[in-house]
């Protein structure tokens, strides 16, 4: 597991994230305005090339993990599969396939953060939080165009997820 992140040196009462995922090579004006102001960034995968991670970094210190699209030596190199981080006694896991979940996250992690299916979706079970920030790339099967925030106040967390627009 990854080592716990400090956003402040002291634990906040609220820490707000940007999620997005599957930018396939399109880094929206909108996202990139819709995550101004964010603490920390995390991306779900499916970025398809590394000029998207340098753009995103330039708004807030970044976490990614490889998609199914994330091909290259790029890819391989400096994307893990999965990852585990944690802020201010929150445990996040990320994954970009919900079907290659390899962990039980109940009693270990609050939070499951995935992509793929180009579909928003905010859904717990067994107290974990399960969040699917929808595709923030090129709109697919009138799928809406949409990237999410989580935010932990004291810790626990909350999802929401916005549409963004075309431009």
């Amino acid at each position: 597991m990854a080592e716990p992140i400090d956003i402040s040196g002291d634990r906040q009462e609220l820490v707000r994230i940007g999620v997005i995922s599957d930018t396939h090579d399109l880094l929206r004006p909108s996202a990139m305005e819709a995550l101004q102001g964010v603490d920390h960034i995390l991306h779900v995968g499916d970025v398809c090339q590394p000029k998207i991670l340098k753009s995103l970094q330039e708004i807030a210190p970044l976490n990614a993990v490889r998609g199914n699209m994330d091909l290259g030596s790029w890819a391989h190199e400096t994307l893990p599969v999965t990852d585990a981080i944690e802020f201010g006694g929150c445990w996040i896991y990320m994954v970009h396939d919900i079907g290659q979940l390899d962990v039980e996250p109940a009693g270990q992690f609050q939070v499951v953060l995935h992509g793929h299916t180009h579909m928003p979706e905010i859904r717990e079970d067994r107290g974990v939080l399960y969040f699917n920030p929808g595709s923030a790339g090129a709109r697919r099967a009138g799928r809406p165009i949409s990237l999410g925030f989580l935010e932990l106040r004291d810790g626990i967390p909350s999802a929401e997820w916005i549409e963004i627009s075309e431009a």
